[in-house]
């Protein structure tokens, strides 16, 4: 079910838009420092955390993946499903699980391609899943500051630890995650009621570094208030003994972390934080508007510039309502393709294992379910007080 070694190399494979997006931001980063070098190390310091998290938390999901986690985790789910309603709900669960704790990439990245084999499995369709997958990884990256690379840039004004933070936006995670999968689910309601049969029995749970990895990474998240270096630490060593053992191969490892697209965004981010330290433009805008409308202006930067140089732009000083806008700047990207780099992950990955996803049929499920979503996260902030 995790698809062949090969392709599953390629999900975060450095093609040359990896690569010309890496010289972009490498040359960005550098004439931001030329220009203001105070700003740019400013800029810097606010971004490396996330990209060293997400880069620790891929790792830990490649040992998982190798561990036959994910496949016994969907395998379990469509032998245990009645129906494929059922089958939807628990997926619905096993992603917003998954991207909570590993981060919404590594969601995209190996959960796609067990999803979609789940659904075949079943002779059910693979819509509701395989559109699921990639809407829910991002709805549901509200929860910890882990799940989602842009709440570590923004809350790193705040100082908060994981387990405060989730205390926080967890009401906003549960009507984000609710209203997506309602919409998805209505929306391919007839793929939910194709006939299914039997899955066969096939393994346990993996006891193995991967699901060690994974403990650990989640302790850490909601423990430290700074887990990067930590969780980054986990997935090397992981990665390291599996290489040790010859279990695992650099091209692979590399392929997976996509160096190119990570050093790329992480330049953009860090120029457009330059900017916006030395620009108040964004700042003031944000300062004049309400919930809806700082939520609303995040998922629209997002889908202009992508969400991670989307944070930094408009988290370069401190944001007035930090969670609002990170309900656009998580749920937003659901717009269309160019929100986040999930999109591109979660591409491959469904063709990787056969699948033919659809850019516009995920952006028209976008379209109805992000303002929904959002308004029911905004709405679910307001009551609990939070902002």
């Amino acid at each position: 079910m995790s698809g062949p070694p090969s392709k599953r190399a390629q999900l975060m494979g450095t093609g040359p838009a990896g690569w010309a997006l890496g010289v972009v931001g490498v040359v960005g980063a550098a004439l931001a420092a030329g220009l203001d070098g105070t700003g740019a190390r400013a800029a810097a310091a606010q971004d490396w955390p996330p990209f060293v998290l997400v880069a620790g938390l891929l790792l830990v999901g490649l040992v998982a993946d190798d561990d036959g986690l994910f496949e016994v985790a969907g395998r379990t789910l469509a032998r245990a499903s009645a129906n494929g309603v059922v089958l939807f709900a628990g997926a619905t669960v096993l992603v917003a699980l998954v991207t909570s704790i590993l981060n919404l990439d590594t969601s995209v990245a190996f959960l796609t391609p067990v999803l979609v084999h789940a659904a075949r499995s079943r002779d059910e369709g693979e819509r509701p899943l395989l559109y699921g997958c990639l809407l829910l990884s991002n709805a549901a990256s509200l929860l910890l500051p882990g799940s989602n690379l842009t709440n570590l840039i923004v809350l790193g004004h705040l100082h908060l630890s994981g387990g405060g933070f989730l205390r926080r936006a967890a009401p906003a995670w549960v009507a984000s995650v609710v209203v997506t999968a309602l919409v998805v689910g209505v929306a391919e309601h007839r793929s939910l009621r194709a006939r299914a049969r039997p899955v066969a029995e096939r393994g346990a749970v993996p006891i193995g570094a991967g699901i060690v990895a994974v403990v650990a990474v989640t302790v850490l998240v909601l423990v430290l208030g700074s887990p990067a270096p930590a969780v980054a630490g986990v997935g090397v060593a992981a990665v390291a003994v599996r290489m040790a053992a010859g279990r695992q191969r650099p091209a692979r490892v590399l392929g997976v972390l996509g160096v190119p697209i990570l050093a790329g965004l992480f330049g953009v981010a860090v120029a457009l934080g330059t900017l916006g330290r030395a620009w108040s433009g964004p700042t003031v805008l944000l300062a004049h508007l309400d919930a809806w409308g700082t939520a609303a202006v995040a998922a629209v930067a997002s889908v202009l510039v992508n969400n991670l140089p989307a944070a930094s732009l408009l988290a370069a000083r401190v944001p007035h309502r930090p969670l609002a806008l990170l309900v656009g700047l998580d749920i937003g990207p659901n717009l269309f393709v160019t929100g986040s780099l999930s999109w591109i992950l979660w591409r491959r990955a469904a063709e990787a294992a056969g699948a033919r996803p659809s850019i516009a049929r995920a952006s028209l499920l976008g379209l109805v379910s992000v303002p929904l979503a959002m308004a029911a996260a905004i709405g679910a902030l307001a009551l609990t007080g939070s902002r």
